[in-house]
């Protein structure tokens, strides 16, 4: 297997952005990808604002911004990603979609290169068999916000070859971030632990038992949590949080993972989270 020295970002929304700048801060060439090059053109100009700021706070030089910033070549169109080394899928948490997506990045893609799902629930295993290099797939699952979360989660599929393991884990120290191994199993390590809890808090304040600030303030005190459930689930977007327990629910048969009615109602009326500006509180869109 060749040096990764480009990388392919598939989907530049919060997560994808977030790959695609510590990536590039790391020293890497990165292709990031949409469904049009204006999007993917508009995600680089959020990256490149983002990292003004940072400049601005002293937090990172001028020049480095600058190198970041240089790295990153916006795409519009899977082919664009040909000649990367390892491209990494973060579109919606969607089976059907990632699906049809690692069909296309295999047939586009060149052979030796590795390709990755950023999936927090979906089957690895199942994503690799619709491929034609199922032992060059794997799933790297990184946290919300990229740029400050050091975890990722290195998910091996049935089919996952050493070389791949081996490869993907240097790209994970590369990029600063520590790397945990997980079986592919729904939810994987943190998802798995995490939704009880965030659901058991929904179903809380569903009944009445206390308010969203005092289950949050309770958890972060009590616990010593540094954000309490119901504002990280709003962090990380009530759709997201309702499509990973349905997976778990799903695919494990256990009724632990069951959505609370509230949840799935706030996700009816699209309040998600920061991202709509409402979901278990209110935010200012910015």
């Amino acid at each position: 297997m060749s040096e990764i020295k480009v990388l392919g970002v598939l989907g530049a929304g919060q997560m994808g952005s977030g790959i695609a700048q510590v990536a590039a801060a790391s020293g890497l060439t990165v292709k990031l990808a949409d469904a049009s090059l204006e999007l993917a053109a508009k995600a680089k100009a959020k990256i490149v604002g983002g990292l003004q700021k940072l400049v601005e706070k002293s937090k990172v030089t001028a020049e480095d911004a600058a190198a970041t910033g240089e790295r990153i070549v916006p795409v519009g169109a899977i082919a664009d990603l040909a000649d990367c080394d390892l491209v990494v899928e973060a579109a919606t948490e969607n089976v059907e979609v990632k699906l049809a997506l690692f069909k296309q990045l295999d047939a586009a893609v060149k052979p030796e290169a590795v390709l990755a799902t950023n999936t927090s629930s979906i089957s690895i295993t199942r994503i690799a068999a619709v491929t034609k290099r199922p032992s060059q797939v794997v799933g790297l699952h990184f946290f919300n916000p990229v740029p400050l979360m050091k975890l990722v989660e290195v998910i091996r599929a049935l089919q996952t070859g050493d070389d791949t393991y081996e490869a993907v884990k240097g790209v994970v120290a590369r990029l600063n971030k520590t790397a945990v191994t997980a079986k592919d199993s729904p939810g994987f390590l943190v998802n798995r632990i995490l939704m009880p809890l965030l659901l058991e808090a929904v179903f809380a304040l569903e009944q009445g038992l206390g308010s969203a600030q005092d289950i949050d303030t309770a958890a972060k005190l009590g616990l010593n949590h540094p954000m309490g459930p119901l504002e990280l689930s709003d962090f990380i977007g009530l759709d997201t949080v309702l499509a990973i327990a349905d997976v778990l629910q799903r695919e494990t048969g256990d009724d632990k993972y069951r959505a609370p009615v509230l949840l799935r109602n706030y996700v009816a009326a699209g309040w998600v989270g920061r991202k709509a500006g409402r979901g278990f509180y209110t935010y200012d869109k910015k």
